[in-house]
């Protein structure tokens, strides 16, 4: 069993707690990132676990609507794409929609082959990296959401994939930026939620990152400025890395400016 699938659909679950007693009108309410909606991180998020499936399903129809992507980004960027192809799904419509694929969709992941290679906008990737980027998408494009209802998130130990994926781009992070990295990649100890560490990298003193998964996940996915966290950094490299790192995929991204990211009062 995949079992990021399961972690997948643990973290699409908490999001949909949040958000099946709205209103529709709620839906149309801006967040802290960019100034998108909840109808815009619903958008985004059913259109891409649409296409995170097809290309398990039908790689012909995913490679299809990729091309077609691509041409529309001259033609009002990706945001109006999503648009267009969500249709006139919105507000509790649109939840219900994004619920019952990503359902069906991790309950079809549980039983991909991890290695099976699928097509995606950049190079190809594994099944478990395939469902692993969906949930650090949902995880991330989750934070605009719980921040702007004002719920604190209790995270579990289903982040590990997201830390995972946040070590492991440690490279991707100066590559999207045509940079080369000003060292090795420094050594990441986290507490876990449940108060287990994980560790990665090579032990080191002088180049360390030290703290709470939940933190160094909102880092890397660039929801939190690390300067709004209680993370522990020490040396040149791991300040640089931290400074912009970036764990997922396309042109690169500036973090968030300190104190623009956070969870309201309510």
């Amino acid at each position: 069993m995949l079992n990021e699938a399961l972690d997948f659909k643990a973290e699409s679950d908490a999001l949909y707690a949040l958000l099946r007693d709205l209103d529709d009108a709620a839906f149309a309410e801006a967040t802290q990132f960019k100034g998108w909606t909840l109808n815009d991180v619903l958008e985004h998020l059913h259109m891409w676990n649409w296409a995170a499936n097809e290309s398990y399903v039908d790689e012909a129809s995913f490679e299809a609507f990729l091309s077609d992507v691509m041409q529309s980004m001259g033609a009002g960027g990706m945001k109006a794409y999503e648009r267009k192809w969500i249709g006139d799904l919105s507000g509790r419509a649109l939840l219900e929609a994004w619920h019952a694929f990503y359902s069906e969709m991790a309950e079809r992941f549980t039983e991909v082959d991890p290695k099976k290679r699928l097509k995606w906008a950049g190079p190809d990737m594994s099944a478990r990296s395939s469902i692993s980027a969906r949930l650090m998408e949902t995880w991330a494009h989750g934070q605009e959401v719980f921040d702007h209802l004002g719920v604190v998130r209790q995270d579990g130990d289903h982040i590990r994939s997201i830390a995972v994926l946040g070590t492991n781009t440690f490279g991707w992070t100066y590559a999207t930026r045509k940079q080369t990295p000003p060292g090795p990649m420094p050594y990441v100890r986290l507490t876990a939620p449940s108060g287990d560490v994980w560790e990665f990298g090579e032990l080191s003193d002088s180049e360390r990152i030290e703290g709470s998964a939940s933190e160094f996940c909102q880092v890397v996915t660039q929801v939190r400025n690390i300067l709004d966290t209680q993370l522990q950094v020490t040396g040149e490299v791991a300040t640089d890395w931290m400074s912009k790192a970036q764990c997922f995929a396309g042109a690169p991204e500036t973090p968030p400016a300190p104190g623009t990211r956070f969870t309201k009062s309510r």
